[in-house]
């Protein structure tokens, strides 16, 4: 029920007066792929060299994010579109807030990533994490795919449930054949490329 009492209060605060503080606009980051294709890894390393770069950034990991703001959702269909729906509404109050946002879920459906995109005011960038699923099988760090071929874990992407692959991302990273390095090094000239920081901004 939506309640018809709220007032969105606006901020003294301007996008520009953001971007003068942090040296950079604000964006969101949205790495979506399979389980185990490196999606994590992958984001944790960026906010690592983004930071030392000088830039202010947050990763909004799947695991992490089910634990506390998404612990009452499962993996149904519609649970994975709500939890789809608060972490892009949470992605675009970081992203309003000046900061660089970079998400980490498997995010299957297209219509989800399509109304994550909407919501979020700020730049979009998604970012296909594209190993295939025999790779992501073959690694299985945490014995997912192996759960779910035996049937001990119902409604598993990749195995049975689908993954929607993105059409026109902003960037796809072949992570199936190519180091976790050589991938970091093509997400890093994506972001310097298109969100540069200001001049004299650098740490």
């Amino acid at each position: 029920m939506k309640n018809a009492n709220l007032t969105s209060v606006p901020h003294a605060l301007t996008a520009r007066h953001r971007q003068a503080h942090y040296g950079h606009s604000g964006a969101v980051l949205w790495l979506t792929g399979l389980s185990a294709s490196g999606k994590s890894t992958l984001s944790m390393a960026l906010e690592l060299a983004l930071t030392r770069l000088g830039y202010s950034c947050y990763v909004l990991d799947g695991d992490n994010v089910r634990k506390g703001l998404n612990a009452n959702l499962g993996f149904s269909a519609r649970d994975r579109t709500e939890n789809i729906r608060r972490v892009g509404e949470a992605a675009a109050l970081f992203a309003d807030a000046g900061l660089i946002c970079i998400t980490a879920f498997i995010s299957p459906y297209r219509i989800d990533r399509a109304n994550a995109r909407r919501s979020i005011r700020q730049a979009f960038h998604e970012i296909h994490v594209a190993a295939d699923l025999a790779s992501c099988e073959a690694r299985d760090p945490k014995g997912l795919y192996k759960q779910a071929r035996s049937g001990d874990l119902p409604d598993f992407t990749g195995v049975s449930a689908p993954y929607e692959p993105p059409e026109h991302p902003e960037l796809r990273l072949n992570t199936g054949n190519e180091s976790i390095e050589v991938s970091l090094q093509a997400l890093l000239q994506h972001v310097v490329t298109h969100i540069p920081l200001s001049k004299g901004s650098h740490h």
